[in-house]
């Protein structure tokens, strides 16, 4: 598990811009509850906007994470380095029961539904497994499926015991990383989407004022007006 980069000084002083809150109500994809815009705390913003607080589109699945979540908020050059002891078996519980139920079986052919007929037995041997170091992720089953032009985009399907690890992963990890993330990321994080990045662009251009930086003219870059 790769250590937690330390803040260069640049980046820890820096100044940004003020949180743009899209006006657009929750896309589809995830529940409302979990489609809360992310804000950060600036010197300089419009008196319009509020801070909005962070919200986690799944909850912390134990006090222990909770306590990993409060270390990482406070101290931002802590490197964690023994966070394993996490993956317990209720985890990895929680963590299948996330899973999507009807997604298509990986190389070995198990579905979700398979896998539940036996979690009993299959989690505390699954539990072991990765305690001991055993534990080994079985190959990604290549598929490809249609594209509208003709062509076929390749497609990985992991089984589903190694889904669950995964899941269980970012369970752990998800409080350290999003405590550094800033407000305006939207890749690959919980409760955000690419529909979100654009309502977010969308509020901002509708209700900031712009204007063109002459130094780069050419490529009709934009920033914000500084008042």
């Amino acid at each position: 598990m790769k250590e937690r980069t330390r803040r260069i000084d640049a980046d820890a002083n820096r100044e940004s811009d003020g949180v743009i809150v899209p006006e657009s109500p929750p896309n589809k994809e995830a529940p409302a509850s979990a489609e809360v815009a992310e804000g950060r705390t600036s010197a300089k913003r419009n008196a319009r906007e509020e801070s909005a607080a962070r919200i986690q589109s799944r909850k912390v699945a134990s006090s222990g994470l909770e306590g990993v979540r409060r270390r990482a908020k406070t101290d931002k050059v802590c490197c964690f380095t023994a966070l394993l002891h996490h993956i317990t078996p209720e985890l990895l519980r929680q963590s299948f029961y996330e899973l999507n139920r009807k997604a298509a079986p990986g190389i070995d052919g198990v579905t979700w539904q398979d896998y539940e007929e036996q979690i009993e037995e299959r989690l505390p041997k699954l539990h072991e497994a990765i305690h001991k170091g055993s534990y080994r992720a079985q190959p990604v089953l290549r598929t490809y499926i249609p594209k509208a032009d003709g062509r076929k985009r390749p497609l990985g399907i992991t089984a589903i015991e190694d889904k669950l690890v995964q899941q269980a992963v970012v369970t752990v990890l998800t409080p350290i990383y999003e405590a550094d993330f800033l407000g305006f990321s939207y890749g690959y994080r919980p409760g955000r989407s690419q529909h979100r990045a654009r309502d977010a662009l969308a509020t901002g251009i509708l209700t900031r004022r712009q204007r063109v930086d002459t130094r780069r003219r050419h490529t009709g870059f934009l920033r914000h007006d500084t008042p």
